[in-house]
């Protein structure tokens, strides 16, 4: 049995992440239907639309699913009020302390698993009582760590250093990658960019066709100062870049970035003016497919290259 699908009780080792304005009910509730774990991202949602994608969830699937929260929120009490009441069994934090609300959760029955970028956070996370960690690579989409440490090099340091169960992210959207992560260390992955452009992809069509035109090269991390976010080279790029020349201050970056920006770009499919998050890996990516075939391509991929490996002699 592996760790991951042992833990969360599932068939593949396969995470969906839980992209803002990407991930609701639609693609959590097929990722899980085909076998892997699918998240609602609650990063876009305010309380009571979180409160409805899970409740649509659960009469979408019959199988194991969880929420992604981001911890940066003013109403976290709320959201986790909710995730709580609702019975939700899977909770993925990030962008925060693991402490803050661990314990909490798993006096409630919760399996809870925290993302980090890093080994000493990977270690702060196995300290606060989380049940897994995802470590993710600078290559990933959307936040990301400052450090700029690769998912090939992260996984084996992070491995290192805790005894709990790994999920490897950043950069990972095939069964050979997803093959070459678990070499490296990983019980799991956890694939977010891939589903990003799925059909059940909460995403506007534009963002969605955008992901499959991307080269090798046109996204790049930005906005350090304020929270590592790698984007997609639009005029809104360029426009931080242009700011960049003249040395910002905080503000000056803050009010460039002004509110809303992701919705804009990823949810209302604004290319120009919009936050387009994506990982590097979407120059591997080239359709547009159902979040089920997507497992099956993986799966099918990765027993592939199992086999390829072993006959590698």
């Amino acid at each position: 049995m592996n760790k991951i699908t042992q833990l969360f009780n599932i068939q593949y080792p396969i995470i969906q992440g839980g992209m803002i304005w990407n991930s609701g009910y639609k693609l959590a509730s097929a990722v899980s239907n085909a076998g892997g774990l699918g998240l609602i991202g609650a990063g876009s949602m305010y309380p009571e639309v979180l409160r409805e994608h899970i409740q649509k969830c659960k009469k979408a699937t019959d199988k194991p699913f969880g929420v992604n929260v981001p911890m940066l929120y003013p109403n976290m009490e709320e959201i986790i009020n909710i995730i709580v009441e609702e019975g939700v069994k899977i909770v993925f934090t990030s962008a925060g302390n693991p402490k803050t609300w661990t314990s909490f959760l798993k006096e409630k029955g919760i399996i809870v698993v925290h993302v980090v970028s890093s080994s000493k956070f990977a270690l702060k996370a196995q300290e606060a009582g989380v049940d897994a960690v995802v470590a993710e690579g600078f290559e990933a989409g959307g936040h990301n760590g400052r450090e700029e440490t690769t998912t090939f090099t992260l996984i084996p340091m992070v491995k290192e250093q805790i005894s709990i169960p790994l999920i490897a992210a950043g950069g990972i959207a095939t069964g050979r990658g997803m093959l070459a992560a678990m070499v490296l260390g990983a019980d799991g992955v956890q694939m977010g960019s891939r589903f990003a452009a799925s059909l059940e992809s909460a995403a506007h069509e534009n963002f969605k066709q955008t992901i499959i035109g991307v080269k090798e090269g046109d996204t790049q991390l930005t906005l350090k100062e304020l929270a590592p976010v790698r984007l997609i080279k639009n005029k809104f790029y360029e426009d931080l870049q242009e700011l960049y020349q003249k040395g910002p201050t905080i503000d000056e970056l803050k009010a460039l970035l002004g509110r809303a920006r992701a919705k804009k770009g990823m949810f209302e499919g604004d290319l120009i003016e919009g936050e387009l998050e994506i990982g590097q890996i979407a120059g591997l990516i080239h359709a547009i497919k159902p979040a089920g075939k997507i497992i099956e391509e993986t799966i099918a991929e990765f027993e592939m290259a199992k086999k390829e490996v072993l006959h590698f002699n």
